[in-house]
């Protein structure tokens, strides 16, 4: 599902953020990405999605090498790859319906199909009761549930939930993350960057920990979902 082999990434002349990284993540694992800032886990989200290109090595998702994609075959790429950031990132003039339903316009997705899975999205995060509601008038919790809804809507093989608890106290931060753990049941692959360790010890799941832009312990604390 999400190959790096030998990844290094250089921002500046001998400065590697990252450095020859290799990873295999499974059709449908969940695994959790820790490290300190300044340890590559930002530059690593950058390259899986494409915002950045590796200075060396090469990045296979879903079975096709990201070196051979053209710039304008991006935006495809990125429709296998749902994304929730630390600050929501919700469109404020926009309701929560419209919020989620944004996602399927930017594709072309016919309206029909638009007021049959905004509905669904809405009911498994739990805010069924709030879509005519305004992002300013949610919790941040329920912000960020709009958030995974958004993400999921266009039926992505891959979510990424970069510091998705970061804004959150920490009732809201465990619901949301029963609800990825949901989601990744399902047979979404989940890869969450969390500074958050005592979710991650608790959680059991498979935890990579970078350090200075390398690997340093890559361990399986449950069982994962691998094919």
């Amino acid at each position: 599902m999400i190959i790096l082999e030998n990844v290094s990434k250089a921002y500046k002349a001998g400065i590697p953020a990252l450095n020859d990284v290799s990873l295999h993540i499974n059709t449908g694992e969940f695994v959790f990405i820790v490290g300190d800032s300044g340890s590559g886990k930002s530059t690593l989200i950058k390259l899986l999605l494409k915002e950045l290109d590796p200075t060396s090595g090469d990045i296979i998702i879903n079975g096709k090498s990201l070196n051979g994609i053209r710039r304008k075959q991006i935006p495809k790429f990125r429709r296998n790859i749902g994304v929730v950031f630390q600050d929501f990132r919700l469109l404020k003039d926009r309701n929560v319906y419209e919020n989620i339903a944004f996602a399927q316009r930017v594709i072309a997705t016919p309206t029909k199909k638009i007021k049959r899975r905004v509905p669904m999205m809405l009911s498994m995060v739990g805010l069924a009761a709030k879509y005519k509601s305004y992002p300013r008038q949610l919790s941040g919790g329920e912000q960020q549930r709009v958030a995974i809804a958004r993400a999921l809507v266009n039926e992505p093989k891959i979510l990424l939930a970069d510091e998705p608890t970061g804004n959150l106290d920490n009732h809201n931060a465990w619901d949301i993350m029963k609800l990825l753990d949901e989601i990744n049941q399902k047979g979404t692959t989940v890869l969450v960057v969390t500074h958050n360790l005592e979710i991650v010890k608790a959680m059991k799941k498979r935890v990579i920990t970078m350090k200075k832009g390398v690997v340093v312990s890559d361990e399986r604390m449950g069982e994962s979902h691998a094919d």
